[in-house]
């Protein structure tokens, strides 16, 4: 990763998106295990069906853990100041997530120069799946 410069960022920048594999029973199982959410709605058909959805569906956490691997491929980690989503749309199985960014806002904060991005997930059909902000330092 070559570091990043404030002065080299410009508002309207992108950041270089990715897509995740599709979904699939095995991702949900090994992201239970993960995270420790182990809600059965996003494993047990029978209990999905029983709330009345068609079947298991993704955590919203696991499209928010890829954009947090969005944001770390683009920044280390420790220069993230600030990171939150708001859950727009429910990710299902076979559903392909692509993570995407946008630089927003540049600015000065205590001192230290930081960039506001703008991220998405959304799905192979475009469908947005989360919105979500976040705030990072550069030097």
């Amino acid at each position: 990763m070559t570091a990043l410069k404030f002065d080299s960022v410009r508002v309207g920048d992108e950041l270089t998106a990715f897509t995740a594999p599709p979904i699939s029973r095995h991702t949900l199982a090994l992201y239970c295990g993960a995270s420790g959410d182990h809600n059965p709605i996003h494993v047990d058909i029978d209990f999905a069906k029983q709330a009345g959805m068609d079947d298991v569906f993704a955590h919203g956490m696991l499209s928010m853990a890829y954009l947090g691997r969005l944001l770390t491929n683009w920044v280390p980690q420790q220069a993230l100041c600030s990171y939150g989503v708001r859950f727009a749309a429910i990710t299902h199985l076979g559903d392909a997530i692509t993570c995407s960014g946008k630089v927003v806002e540049k600015f000065e904060q205590g001192g230290e120069k930081r960039v506001r991005l703008e991220l998405t997930t959304a799905n192979q059909a475009g469908d947005i799946k989360l919105k979500g902000e976040a705030v990072v330092a550069l030097p």
